[in-house]
């Protein structure tokens, strides 16, 4: 038996052993740039915990149709995985359109992995030869994206109400949806929101969010969301889109990707991620879509326990390739 100082002493340092533990697992994050573009600054939001071994990476690209969104909206899901794995996980901005086009938006991605490559291993510890993408709606797109655009190419991807096309018919034509369940917006209400600088990290500021979103509505209750954010005519320049269109370049090296999407979304059609994962198993590509019955775009409207079963089955996904097993 310990004497009671000995005993003492030995509690409080197992004690302050299981503290320090604690705090070495505990997320935190540090906001960097990681490209400057025109004098404009453009960045990525890190989360880690303290430990010092060498981690794999989880980058999650935002939303907002290419016209919104900013890095702020990392899921506390991917925050917790990394948390309890000791991932890191790098949110991204990117430049928006229609200030920008898709093409510098890709740039800009690009530019994002290189960084996390190049700069990743002595800022926060990255293992670059792990890197799993994450991203829904417009995120999902650039994250498909990456699988063609990214060289080494992730190790998986995970696309939530992704497209694997920017030219199809959904957003070249008036939306009957955003007709009848919108306002109908004229040129003059909207051109405001983006008639000045360059926008990234729009989520940031509610007020300019909302401006940009009813741009948005009007985009595509007109049918001229992909002329704007491209800079193309879908009509006209369809072979100048092909290389922003994921499910047009499909090869055998495309990376293992998990698609959920919502069979009743009306803002990113379900049958998108079937063309996708049509196109996939044409190439035998390892791919998996989960429908969430009745879901709308964000799952509203789908089964409480399938939408919670299936984000599970996207966490394990990520964890089951990040690990390696």
């Amino acid at each position: 038996m310990f004497p009671t100082t000995l005993l003492t002493i030995s509690l409080l340092v197992g004690m302050l052993s299981m503290e320090t533990r604690a705090d070495e697992m505990k997320l935190t994050m540090n906001t960097h740039v990681y490209k400057t573009v025109d004098g404009i600054d453009i960045h990525a939001d890190v989360y880690r915990t303290d430990s010092a071994a060498k981690k794999p990476v989880l980058v999650w690209i935002h939303g907002g149709a290419l016209i919104n969104g900013s890095r702020n909206n990392a899921p506390k899901r991917m925050q917790a995985l990394c948390e309890n794995e000791d991932f890191v996980l790098v949110s991204i901005d990117y430049r928006l359109a229609p200030e920008v086009k898709v093409p510098s938006i890709i740039e800009d991605v690009q530019d994002a992995f290189r960084w996390i490559r190049a700069k990743g291993p002595a800022l926060f510890d990255a293992d670059p030869s792990r890197i799993v993408v994450a991203g829904g709606s417009a995120g999902g797109y650039l994250t498909m994206m990456t699988g063609i655009c990214i060289e080494p190419r992730p190790i998986a991807l995970l696309a939530y109400y992704g497209y694997g096309d920017i030219d199809g018919a959904w957003y070249r034509y008036p939306s009957t949806h955003y007709r009848k369940t919108r306002p109908l917006y004229e040129l003059e209400e909207v051109l405001p929101a983006v008639s000045g600088k360059v926008q990234t990290g729009v989520g940031f500021s509610r007020d300019l969010a909302r401006a940009r979103g009813r741009y948005y509505l009007y985009l595509r209750q007109n049918g001229l969301w992909t002329r704007e954010i491209s800079g193309f005519d879908p009509n006209t320049e369809r072979d100048k889109l092909d290389p922003y269109c994921p499910v047009r370049n499909i090869t055998a090296d495309y990376p293992p990707i998990l698609m959920i999407h919502g069979n009743r979304d009306t803002d990113v059609p379900y049958h998108l991620s079937v063309d996708m994962a049509r196109e996939l198993a044409r190439h035998n590509v390892a791919h998996e879509l989960i429908t969430i019955e009745n879901g709308e775009h964000g799952f509203g409207g789908g089964d409480p326990e399938a939408i919670a079963d299936a984000h599970a089955r996207g966490m394990a996904f990520i964890k089951r390739h990040l690990r390696g097993e």
